[in-house]
């Protein structure tokens, strides 16, 4: 080192053996870890979890936070292996085999979120026979949401099973696809979700099923298709794991409670396994004595019933009170999938308790309320439910306090027995096989007539005659689907109904101030000045009129005073609803969506207590002068002021179709806008003053939102539209904040927006480099670049771009304080002079009395054989061809010094430059005390998979350090100050793509995930301040 005669490099090396030094010592000062009294296998996992966190690599199964996984690791782990088993000579099958509530599910549902990204397509399609028994189109509906996953192809909405099956096996055909059908219980399920073609090579399909006769008698396998297929049974946990989860859940811990062993064992040994034994019976036993442990279990062991049913039943009969069991029951038959809100209303009026008894089923593991307030119950349990039902007269179904089998249900009116006891009965003749009707499937009113305790009826599609004050008297909720008279009989007693559902009927009309009361012996007249108590429906709340594709026109409010809910959805040949609407001064919900005749709003401003409106698919924009006033003084005369949700979706609403402000809505703090033709978020959204959510999902023509108003805390802007099954690439180019806004959740496809000329303020700015003003590029340290400005680049962003890239000029990228350029070509500028051959390099930054401003960090990426050969169309021009294009690696910049990292994958995926060589141009600007003088950096380049790095080359990288400069004025504005107010910024708030302390992750795609509800790519919330608040 004395021998060299340039000082800096002299200084340079100087640097490095003292920081050499300084690791030696540190390593000779390191001590070993010693298990001392730990079981050894937990002494290594802790060792392979270290070693994983300081690599950066994600363990792929941290199981036992999760309390529905504990016990099943092997099964992830043989699934994983299978699923990994990528042989191309057939599709793979594997059945997941056990009792119900097992955790069939749960395992497939884990392993599904594993490694549904590896594959062309994916999907899982959760409770298959539970849809199909409840609902009447439940196969349709299932094949719907599979074909939604698998198939790009767009299907009109259709009725026929084998139009979807159809569909299913050319995407089944065409794509390496992943599937997991949950819950088959039925061959017609598996044929017509899988038909018998078979699939692409390397596919894998996952089935769980109670049957394991069921998947190999399905049509797939046949002479010509035979798929290999592997069996998983799954079976009860051991007695340590079955231990844990009841801990989990009796004392939230995982240790045993002082004083509990003897009856935990007890119990342990009682269910045998079952998860969800342990998880009902473990939260009912939470907080209890031992005493009642002992009496519990003693009580478990009389009952002569399953295992199961046995533990179920027990934490059913642990409720506190007999109208606790009888909202179980009620809710177990008729009200799993319904709406909470919807649910205690109509069970309030049967005189049972609801706030308190939901919470008591809740506690205890019998009631679940899922994210759409919609009541949710394991099947096991509803099961159990229903079985206390069906105990009270096994034999006689008429003797039952509640019928929920239609066929039961059928026979019982048919027959004419039903009794007094009976307080809700449900009979949907859609679901009937007309074999087993044995005769003409009407029914005679008269069968009513000795119910005096019916609440709850539900009369699907059923042909019924006789007069209808045959009916009982005490109904609460009345469901007619399907009625087939044109009005409503005025003899139906009505009294006393809370909730009337004549969805999908044939009237044309409803006015109950119209029905004629003379036919009725002794019936008041119904006029405006009858009494709450005296009128019709003086009582309901909840009016269910959607599907009626005849119905016209909707009148008589003033006859409702109590109603709460008004649907109107699809009801296509509705022209107008009544100003009377004016008197239902309880009414919070109305939903008039795709009513597309309607003509007039009702002048809803006199509702005091509505929340909600939903005018989705009204076709407005059409009408907007004549339906929403653009004055907003006049608007005041239509849109109460109470509003809190307004929907507008799908109304063919312009920019100029809005009126001027929403002010009058000063209550709202949700607005839907989706499906409209708007090209910038309307001017009236920024006068909302309490708006905290904004949707603008699959507005196709939308191209800028700005300054949406500083309240909001969640905007969407999706375009992959799961329902209508439309796709597009997004035209938003800038979304802009206001800096004093607070953080908010931000909904953004990232890979489906446009490749060129696009401000996502605080997240990416993409801009012509041939627009960028000189003084940025002179404080980045990029001079004479002239040479790439009218070179044009390919870029490609996921499927979106139909695999073709999408051409542009050279474009800057500035994204979380780095800024990039990409160009074709092996020319590295002449200003980076510290070089070396590969991917790979490290350095000390030397001593400057100057501020160190960032780091300019370059590559040349070299496409080797055969992946790279030119094309060229007939005409002689330059084509891009798929085998030119370029898959971007990761940058990794490691302060060794410091222990800080940053890995970052551009925001572009790949590139075709047209030729065999790429140049990747970056500049990183760091925070205070990120990047001092005799800091160690390690800078390295690598594919994202192993793979591509054989595809690839890193021919040449290399690095320059930028400074300040000397002579530059200190008052001077710095031109990159716009850009350092981003707030996800190296040097800023990098806390959500943090990894592990000090290590980093930036990449916005990282951000997105795959959902098990409905296999789809979405991009997943973001949070995150736009720019920095101003102190």
């Amino acid at each position: 080192m004395d021998e060299e005669p340039n000082v800096e490099i002299k200084t340079e090396w100087a640097q490095k053996i003292n920081i050499w030094e300084k690791k030696l010592a540190q390593f000779s000062d390191l001590k070993g870890k010693e298990p001392k009294d730990r079981l050894e296998t937990e002494f290594i996992e802790d060792i392979v979890t270290d070693i994983y966190r300081q690599l950066g690599v994600p363990l792929r199964s941290i199981v036992s936070q999760d309390p529905q996984l504990i016990g099943i690791n092997g099964s992830i782990n043989f699934l994983s292996s299978w699923l990994n088993d990528r042989s191309q000579h057939t599709a793979d099958i594997l059945t997941i085999l056990g009792m119900g509530g097992i955790g069939k599910t749960s395992l497939a549902k884990h392993v599904y979120k594993l490694h549904c990204r590896e594959f062309n397509r994916s999907s899982f399609v959760e409770n298959i026979s539970r849809r199909c028994v409840e609902q009447s189109n439940g196969l349709l509906d299932v094949q719907k949401q599979l074909c939604g996953d698998i198939s790009k192809a767009s299907l009109n909405p259709v009725h026929d099973v084998s139009v979807y099956t159809s569909t299913i096996e050319s995407a089944l055909a065409r794509k390496k696809m992943y599937i997991v059908l949950d819950d088959i219980d039925s061959l017609d399920q598996l044929n017509v979700l899988l038909g018998n073609k078979g699939f692409h090579p390397g596919s894998k399909i996952i089935i769980t099923t109670k049957d394991a006769s069921l998947t190999e008698r399905c049509a797939l396998f046949n002479p010509k298709v035979q798929p290999k297929h592997i069996k998983h049974n799954l079976k009860g946990l051991s007695v340590s794991n079955s231990l844990k989860l009841l801990c989990l859940h009796a004392f939230k811990c995982e240790d045993l409670k002082e004083g509990y062993e003897a009856v935990s064992c007890d119990l342990v040994n009682y269910c045998q396994g079952h998860p969800l034994a342990l998880e009902v019976l473990g939260r009912s036993l939470h907080n209890r004595a031992v005493d009642y442990w002992e009496d519990c279990i003693k009580g478990l062991k009389k009952e002569p019933s399953s295992h199961i049913n046995n533990v179920l039943r027990m934490s059913f009969k642990s409720l506190p009170s007999r109208n606790d069991n009888e909202l179980f029951k009620h809710i177990a038959c008729f009200f799993v999938g319904k709406d909470r809100d919807h649910t205690e209303t109509i069970l309030k009026a049967c005189n049972i308790n609801t706030r308190s008894g939901i919470t008591h089923l809740i506690d205890r593991g019998l009631l679940h309320i899922d994210r759409n307030s919609a009541l949710s119950m394991h099947s096991l349990i509803q099961e159990m439910g229903r079985d206390e039902v069906r105990q009270e007269s096994p034999d006689k179904p008429w003797k039952r306090s509640r019928l929920w089998c239609n066929e039961e249900s059928f026979k019982v009116l048919k027959q004419k027995k039903g009794k007094g006891n009976l307080l809700g009965l449900i009979l949907d003749m859609r679901m009937l096989k007309k074999e087993k009707l044995r005769g003409s499937s009407e029914l005679k009113t008269a069968a009513f007539s000795n119910m005096d305790s019916l609440m709850i009826l539900h009369l699907d599609y059923v042909q019924i005659n006789g007069p209808f004050e045959n009916f009982p008297e005490e109904l609460r909720w009345l469901r007619m689907r399907g009625f087939p008279l044109k009005s409503i009989p005025a003899e139906l007693p009505m009294e006393n109904l809370v909730a009337l559902d004549l969805s999908y009927s044939n009237i044309e009309s409803f006015d109950v101030s119209c029905i004629n009361p003379q036919s009725i012996e002794g019936r008041q007249m119904l006029t405006g000045s009858c009494s709450k108590d005296d009128r019709l429906l003086g009582s309901l709340k909840i009016l269910d009129l959607s599907y009626c594709y005849k119905l016209n026109c909707i009148a008589g409010f003033s006859e409702l005073p109590m109603l709460e809910t008004l649907f109107l959805r699809n009801c296509t040949s509705l022209n107008e609803v009544s100003e009377s609407i004016a008197h239902c001064d309880e009414l919070v919900f109305i939903d008039l969506s795709n009513c597309k005749e309607l003509r007039m709003l009702p002048r809803l401003a006199k509702l005091k207590k509505v929340e909600k409106l939903v005018l989705d698919g009204c076709n407005i924009g059409e009408l907007a002068m004549e339906v929403l006033p653009r004055d907003s003084k006049s608007l005041q005369f239509f849109l109460p002021s109470s509003l809190v949700s307004l929907s507008l979706a799908n109304n063919k609403l312009s920019n100029e179709s809005f009126p001027m402000d929403f002010s009058c809505l000063s209550m709202l703090t949700f607005l839907r806008l989706d499906g409209n033709p708007i090209v910038s978020m309307p001017n009236c959204v920024r006068s909302l003053p309490r708006l905290k959510r904004l949707s603008l999902n699959y507005c196709q023509m939308l191209v800028s939102i700005e300054h949406p108003p500083r309240t909001l805390k969640e905007l969407a802007c999706l375009v992959d539209n799961k329902i209508t099954q439309v796709y597009y690439k997004s035209l938003i180019q800038k979304i802009a904040f206001d800096p004093e806004m607070s953080p908010l959740i931000l909904y953004l496809p990232f890979n489906v927006l446009a490749a060129s000329s696009i401000e996502i303020e605080g997240m990416i700015k993409i801009q012509p480099i041939a627009g960028v003003d000189d003084s940025i590029l002179c404080s980045l340290g990029w001079s004479n670049l002239e040479f790439i400005n009218k070179r044009r680049v390919g870029t490609y962003k996921y499927q979106f771009t139909g695999g073709r890239p999408v051409e542009s000029q050279t474009q800057m990228y500035y994204e979380f304080g780095i800024f990039s350029t990409i160009y074709g070509g092996k020319v590295m500028p002449t200003w980076i002079r510290r070089r070396t051959k590969g991917a790979r390099i490290s350095f000390a930054i030397p001593s400057s009395p100057r501020k160190l401003r960032g780091l300019n960090v370059c590559y040349i990426l070299t496409l080797k054989f055969p992946h790279w050969r030119p094309a060229e169309n007939l005409d002689g021009k330059f084509e891009y061809s798929f085998h030119q294009y370029f898959q971007l690696p990761y940058i990794n910049i490691s302060n060794i010094t410091k222990n800080l990292t940053w890995l970052y994958k551009p925001y572009i995926d790949d590139v075709n430059v047209g030729g065999k060589y790429l140049t990747f141009l970056s500049h990183w600007m760091f925070g205070e005390n990120e990047m001092e003088d005799g800091d160690q950096l390690t800078i390295s380049m690598k594919h994202e998979l192993p793979n591509n790095d054989s595809q690839y080359n890193i021919r040449e990288c290399g690095v320059r350090l930028v400074y300040d400069d000397d002579r530059k004025n200190e008052v001077e504005e710095d031109a990159l100050d716009y850009y350092k107010s981003w707030n996800h910024i190296i040097g800023g708030d990098l806390y959500p793509f943090q990894l592990t302390t000090g290590e980093y992750k930036l990449e916005y795609r990282y951000f997105h995930w795959h959902t098990s509800e409905c296999g789809r790519w979405k991009p997943r919330p973001f949070v995150f301040v736009a720019r920095k608040c101003p102190l």
